[in-house]
């Protein structure tokens, strides 16, 4: 499709509580892997924006940080930045983790699907006093039978802050199609806002950093993800039409660099492998990375930290 062929086009922003699958919803939605996908909560730091094409119809999705009690500084930016994601969109999408629901129902949420609960309920209580209405996107589903799902729907329902309800798996891709065409008929007229082949509007050094912060969350202990952040300190283009990258591992003690470095530097080396291949075929040339750990105990303290990832230091 070219883009004089786009007859409309907007921004849908994905909200929602961490690890409900806001960022598998939005590359699910694009096509392409666009936001960094873990089983650890509070992935998404930053709004992510993919480019989704649906027929004449072109959709920015805005992938936003999952909106939850903040206490510390890059904790409240996050969340600023989720629902300034969601106040400069044409549509929104409340994505809910079903799971957390299913089990209020049957009196037996665990202590995490509490917090989930209390986190959907917050985004609820929010859309409420904003007077916004969001099409809710039920996720998750395919775990249950729908005797189980329907009095969830209701209690939602009931909420009257939705428009329309669609039942989803982001993980299988079912209802994607459904939620595909509502969110495309909420995009208003006009021109494509990006060319019909760019599928993330990111800079590329901080795509690649957030390649490596992917792979390193999926390898490290479940208190660490948080300490770390990656930043891309050199983007060289060789000759030979290849990239020389080169990323500071930036944490926030030396015990965590001795784990992010592993016995003999083997984790980082692992690491650097990983990333380098993901990246090779994301820019479809060869890649030399070559990553550096450091440590800096006030990183998350640090203006031009969240001047990097776009976020408000000043919350």
């Amino acid at each position: 499709m070219t883009e004089t062929e786009i007859r409309r086009a907007g921004f849908c922003a994905i909200i929602g509580a961490p690890n409900a699958g806001k960022s598998t919803l939005t590359n699910r939605l694009v096509g392409a892997k666009v936001a960094i996908v873990t089983h650890k909560v509070q992935t998404t730091r930053f709004p992510v924006r993919g480019v989704a094409q649906m027929g004449d119809t072109q959709a920015v999705i805005v992938d936003t940080p999952g909106i939850f009690a903040a206490k510390r500084r890059l904790d409240r930016a996050m969340v600023k930045a989720a629902w300034g994601g969601a106040e400069e969109a044409d549509c929104i999408v409340h994505l809910i983790d079903a799971s957390a629901w299913v089990a209020e129902q049957s009196g037996r949420p665990s202590a995490a699907q509490r917090h989930s609960l209390e986190d959907d309920r917050r985004v609820i209580s929010q859309l409420k006093d904003s007077g916004a209405k969001a099409l809710l996107a039920l996720n998750k589903i395919d775990l249950f039978p729908h005797d189980k799902i329907l009095p969830v729907m209701a209690a939602l329902n009931a909420e009257g802050v939705y428009e329309e309800i669609f039942m989803i798996s982001s993980a299988r891709g079912d209802g994607i199609e459904a939620l595909e065409a509502a969110i495309a008929a909420r995009m208003p007229e006009g021109p494509a806002l990006y060319p019909p082949d760019q599928v993330a509007d990111l800079p590329m050094r901080l795509l690649a950093a957030e390649v490596t912060r992917e792979k390193l969350m999926l390898r490290l202990h479940q208190e660490l993800p948080y300490q770390l952040m990656v930043e891309t300190e050199s983007w060289e283009e060789r000759a030979d039409g290849s990239v020389r990258i080169q990323q500071a591992v930036i944490v926030g003690r030396d015990g965590h660099k001795a784990m992010v470095l592993g016995k003999g530097g083997s984790l980082i080396k692992e690491i650097g492998r990983l990333s380098r291949l993901e990246l090779s075929e994301m820019l479809e040339r060869p890649v030399h990375l070559f990553l550096f750990v450091k440590v800096d105990e006030r990183w998350q303290e640090k203006r031009d930290r969240y001047q990097g990832l776009g976020l408000d230091f000043d919350v």
